[in-house]
């Protein structure tokens, strides 16, 4: 459990917040869980709830809104690519089918060896600079802008060649 596992870090996060509004610290408590685990568990969210004191499904409805916040596992490195309407105008559509298709995977979907999943999302705020993506990994979340096929396969080669190392 959380509570137990990460009590320091659960303590100096509410402590951030007024007691009357500990609610606040529903996002940074949804991250531990997520790098905790990997993505957030139905648990790890009546968790978060309790501590918070509010319903699950208050909690629950945050997962589904934020593009950051993931209630399924995937892979090591999930690859999200932009495909709003902007996007898809300078290629991000072309990019995340072409991505695909080099991996062997439908949009949505994990490599076989369980490092890789790529997703749509909408909107990375980088519109001017299409076909964009992000990758998130343990360490945090790194943007990429102006992608072709080369650039997003050569990015993936490292990060295939990073996730066999650990």
């Amino acid at each position: 459990m959380l509570a137990d596992k990460h009590k320091s870090e659960i303590k100096a996060i509410l402590k951030k917040y007024p007691a009357k509004e500990k609610r606040s610290a529903v996002m940074p408590l949804l991250f531990l869980a997520q790098r905790e685990y990997g993505h957030i568990t139905p648990a790890a969210l009546v968790e978060v709830a309790e501590l918070l004191e509010l319903d699950p499904t208050e909690v629950g409805s945050l997962i589904g809104f934020y593009t950051l916040l993931h209630d399924e596992a995937a892979g090591k490195y999930r690859i999200q690519i932009c495909t709003d309407l902007p996007c898809a105008l300078r290629g991000a559509e072309e990019l995340a089918k072409r991505l695909c298709a080099n991996l062997g995977i439908r949009l949505g979907g994990t490599m076989t060896n369980g490092l890789i999943t790529v997703e749509e999302v909408m909107c990375l705020a980088g519109c001017d600079k299409a076909p964009t993506l992000q990758v998130q990994d343990a360490d945090g979340i790194h943007y990429h802008e102006n992608q072709t096929l080369g650039s997003a396969m050569e990015l993936i080669a490292e990060l295939m060649e990073k996730g066999s190392d650990g």
